[in-house]
């Protein structure tokens, strides 16, 4: 891995800037703002780990609820048994775990056939846990009872986002980053020029559906009450997808371009116009699509790519 170059440092310093003032936001705020920031910051940790493996590989996943879910469900059934540090390493673990198995099977595959098998697990997963709670436990839920409060919840989001994003940025600088490159270019001129891309896959989607996890456990003591339509809504693979695109996929801090906004935008829809939620998630995911294929931060590029190319032609037709 080479050295940290001048505009690296600079970006992390900023970076570690705004997390310190973002990290100070529950002791001036413990009502509205600090609950819409925990969902800002909820999505932002997702649409992150999500793009890491997205982004770079082009594969639109939507197993996210199902990553989430089993991290949600790992401390309803573990809280009155072990800590809840515990349950956050054993959600990541599950999460990890999970989406080897899913990746070696089907990571093969690409395209909508991807899309669509991932969409079917989230699908599966919620069934087979309805089932079995059905089948064997006493109630279709599970009570969370902790001492924690939004502010707690709140701060582990934060950190789990940053750790994310630090990680996202390692991987960039690595072997893996580059190889991920080469996948997301042309995976047939990876192969021919050595790149394991399976095995490249398999690892990032694992990482993904960790960190996935890992938010679904820190979000469970804030329902108190888990089922599994709310565990694993699908809702969620598809409000990160959009967010994820909106932002732009191109850069790491790209899908929090696309958090910020959209959740604003959801929770006014929400508490305004509740039987319009499902309208309005559409109309937005097409003009995404079709207005801004590659996100704000793809504009943003776009932009300065042609400012650039004024200022060459500027300096090229001044006399000598």
């Amino acid at each position: 891995m080479s050295t940290l170059t001048a505009p690296e440092i600079r970006n992390l310093a900023i970076g570690a800037l705004v997390v310190l003032a973002a990290a100070l936001l529950p002791l001036f705020d413990q009502g509205f703002y600090l609950s819409i920031s925990v969902n800002i910051m909820l999505y932002a940790a997702l649409c992150t780990a999500w793009a890491l493996f997205s982004g770079p590989t082009h594969y639109v996943s939507l197993a996210t609820a199902a990553f989430y879910g089993l991290g949600t469900y790992s401390v309803g059934l573990g809280i009155d048994i072990l800590p809840y540090p515990v349950l956050l390493a054993i959600a990541a673990a599950i999460g990890a775990v999970v989406a080897g198995l899913v990746g070696a099977a089907t990571l093969r595959i690409s395209g909508v056939y991807f899309v669509i098998f991932t969409f079917g697990l989230a699908e599966f997963v919620r069934q087979v846990v309805t089932w079995l709670q059905t089948k064997f436990a006493t109630s279709m839920g599970l009570y969370v009872f902790t001492e924690m409060t939004e502010s707690h919840i709140y701060w582990m989001l934060l950190a789990l986002a940053t750790a994310v994003y630090l990680t996202g940025f390692l991987i960039a600088r690595s072997r893996l980053g580059f190889a991920l490159q080469i996948i997301g270019n042309d995976e047939t001129v990876a192969r021919h020029v050595g790149i394991d891309t399976a095995r490249a896959k398999v690892l990032l989607f694992m990482i993904s559906g960790a960190f996935i996890a890992i938010a679904g456990a820190i979000m469970a003591p804030r329902y108190s009450y888990i089922e599994p339509p709310s565990a694993f809504n699908p809702m969620i693979s598809f409000l990160v997808v959009i967010m994820a695109l909106l932002g732009g996929t191109k850069r790491l801090w790209g899908p929090i371009v696309g958090v910020i906004p959209f959740t604003i935008m959801m929770d006014f829809v929400t508490s305004h116009f509740p039987n319009h939620t499902l309208i309005v998630i559409g109309l937005a995911f097409l003009a995404i699509v079709y207005l801004i294929p590659h996100g704000v931060t793809g504009l943003i590029e776009q932009a300065r790519d042609r400012m650039k190319a004024r200022a060459a032609t500027v300096r090229a037709e001044k006399p000598v």
